[in-house]
């Protein structure tokens, strides 16, 4: 579904990103690992055209999308939920749900209020609750139910268990586990290994940058030596 070669990025004169490549089979979670300052997040905000690459090639769904608009990437069905969360505070779950919809593309059935309740139960009783009281771990989940409001056939989650209690990762773990059993074709940075290694298909490494590892989550589980030279652990 996703095919990335070649990926340079820069913020001013400063090189970010240095022939990153890899692909995202469809259905599949891939995991794009690594240390804080990697090159995690620039990857997925150069895939969603937040930053513009200054070399490589993105394919998606077999169409060239590097360097497009962030807005024209979205419409081709790319789905990002950063890191930040970014949700709009004032307004209220129903309403941050409603923000983020789109029509699903043919043949492909909708996400609906329902259905995300049924993957996020915590946000059913908050429908008409500001986005603002909402816990971290529950506006976590409110981002990515707006998103896939969207119906991508591609989701980008950068570090969606950042900052969250463990039993809040858990239950996100669960909700990207039947996500997966959906069908939903998933690209998530992360650097807990923990919790992307119980959802993941294959994984891809990055330090200052580059790949420097991939493989399947059970061979990066099972190689010490590059967790730690790589990842945080």
């Amino acid at each position: 579904m996703l095919e990335v070669a070649g990926l340079d990025a820069q913020y001013g004169r400063a090189q970010v990103l240095r022939g990153v490549g890899f692909s995202v089979a469809e259905g599949a979670v891939c995991l794009l690992l690594g240390r804080n300052g990697a090159g995690k997040s620039t990857t997925l905000k150069s895939l969603i055209g937040l930053v513009r690459p200054t070399g490589g090639s993105i394919r998606f769904r077999g169409r060239e999308i590097a360097g497009l608009e962030p807005f024209r990437i979205a419409r081709l069905g790319l789905g990002y939920v950063p890191e930040e969360r970014r949700i709009f505070a004032d307004l209220t779950v129903a309403e941050n749900l409603e923000v983020g919809a789109r029509p699903a593309p043919p043949g492909v059935a909708p996400w609906t209020a329902e259905r995300l309740f049924a993957l996020f139960p915590n946000l059913a009783p908050m429908l008409r609750r500001p986005a603002g009281r909402m816990s971290g771990g529950e506006q976590q989940m409110l981002t990515i139910a707006r998103t896939l409001m969207g119906n991508p056939r591609l989701l980008l989650l950068d570090e969606p268990s950042e900052g969250l209690s463990p039993l809040v990762v858990q239950q996100l773990a669960a909700a990207l586990r039947a996500l997966k059993a959906e069908g939903v074709t998933i690209l998530l940075a992360e650097q807990n290994l923990a919790f992307a290694h119980a959802i993941g298909d294959a994984a891809v490494v990055l330090e200052q940058g580059a790949v420097v590892w991939s493989g399947t989550p059970a061979a990066l589980q099972a190689d010490a030596g590059a967790q730690r030279r790589w990842l945080a652990v």
